[in-house]
């Protein structure tokens, strides 16, 4: 039997897609249903589900709502709505730590204060056409690619794009949302989502090259 990691805050599947490509079972647990979920979903709350269920699994991964840690919690027109907004990171994190395994906890880059030591991965490290950062903590050492520099690249110019989304803060870029769902699916590696999922999402080339090295670490 294969290595199985349960994808926690799954959405429509951006992390599992990378996560199978590296070898992994992949099952999807989220509090929405997810139709284009392209592995086994369950719907159910995550941090429950993490609790009654992670033991069950060689590892996990989970990407708790960004949106709390995101640099549109202190603009003005969110103001009003900062305590609604759920920041489970340390949540999560101690409930990992119950039952130790190798896990992975994903979010945007204003989560730096909230994460242990994370790792930064980039679109450019993968030779995709997208700004796009995203941070990775976890309990394995993580090696990461050399970030090639943005200097003199433009979105637009030769099929580049900028995947806002929550939290990139996208400053001289135009926002994801201005640019065409083709588009974003060519820089994204991502065929199967719509644009407002993948707002949400993270290219699979993150997780796949994370993947691998979880798979090592459990001698896979």
């Amino acid at each position: 039997m294969g290595k199985r990691i349960v994808d926690l805050f799954c959405g429509a599947g951006g992390a599992a897609m990378g996560y199978h490509r590296a070898g992994f079972e992949v099952v999807g647990v989220d509090n929405r249903p997810q139709k284009r979920y392209p592995f086994e979903f369950i719907q159910a709350d995550a941090l429950e589900f993490l609790c009654f269920h992670g033991h069950e699994f060689d590892a996990i991964h989970a990407s708790p709502p960004c949106q709390g840690y995101s640099v549109i919690r202190n603009m003005p027109h969110t103001a009003a709505h900062r305590g609604e907004v759920p920041m489970l990171i340390g949540r999560i994190r101690g409930l990992i730590e119950v039952s130790p395994k190798p896990y992975v906890i994903e979010n945007v880059v204003g989560a730096r204060e909230a994460m242990d030591q994370p790792v930064m991965l980039c679109g450019l490290m993968f030779g995709l056409k997208m700004f796009r950062h995203r941070l990775f903590e976890s309990n394995v050492g993580l090696v990461t690619p050399e970030h090639p520099s943005h200097r003199g690249l433009m979105v637009g110019s030769d099929g580049m794009v900028c995947m806002c989304g929550h939290g990139d803060s996208g400053r001289g870029r135009i926002p994801w949302s201005h640019r065409s769902v083709a588009a974003w699916r060519a820089a994204s590696g991502i065929d199967w989502m719509t644009g407002a999922e993948m707002a949400q999402a993270i290219p699979p080339a993150f997780t796949e090259y994370i993947g691998r090295q979880i798979m090592r670490s459990l001698g896979g």
